[in-house]
C-alpha cells in the first residue's frame, strides 16, 4: 500500500498562485508515476497533469498548460503542483495519485480543496 497526503490548498483570488504538495509513504516512490486530478462540485473528476517515475516527462491538460507545473522529488517522496494565474474555473478538490504507469493509477490521496474567488 502507498499512502498519499495532499496539502497546500486554500482560498486565493483570481490571478493568484498556490503550490500543492503530495507526500507519499509505504512504497518506493521513485518507481511510480504521479498524477494530479481535480473534481469540481457537480462534475466528474478530470485529469490535470502527470509525470513519469523519473520526473523527466510531464503531461498537462490543455486547460492548465502554461499555468500549472508538476514536479517530482524522489528524495523527498513528494510531488508538487505549482499553480499560477489561477481562475475561478480551477476551483475544485485536487487529488494526487500514484501508478506504475502514467495511464493507470492505483493509489489516491484524500484531496485538498482549492477555491479561486473572482
Amino acid at each position: 500500500q502507498m499512502q498519499l497526503v495532499e496539502s497546500g490548498g486554500g482560498l486565493v483570488q483570481t490571478g493568484g498562485s498556490l503550490r500543492l504538495s503530495c507526500v507519499a509513504s509505504g512504497r518506493t516512490f521513485s518507481a511510480y508515476a504521479m498524477g494530479w486530478f481535480r473534481q469540481a462540485p457537480g462534475k466528474e473528476r478530470e485529469f490535470v497533469t502527470k509525470i513519469t517515475p523519473s520526473g523527466r516527462t510531464t503531461y498537462y491538460a490543455d486547460s492548465v498548460k502554461g499555468r500549472f507545473t508538476i514536479s517530482k522529488d524522489n528524495a523527498k517522496n513528494t510531488v508538487y503542483l505549482q499553480m499560477n494565474s489561477l481562475k475561478p474555473e480551477d476551483t475544485a478538490l485536487y487529488y494526487c495519485a500514484a501508478g506504475i504507469t502514467t495511464d493507470h493509477y492505483i493509489y489516491w490521496g484524500q484531496g485538498t480543496q482549492v477555491t479561486v474567488s473572482s
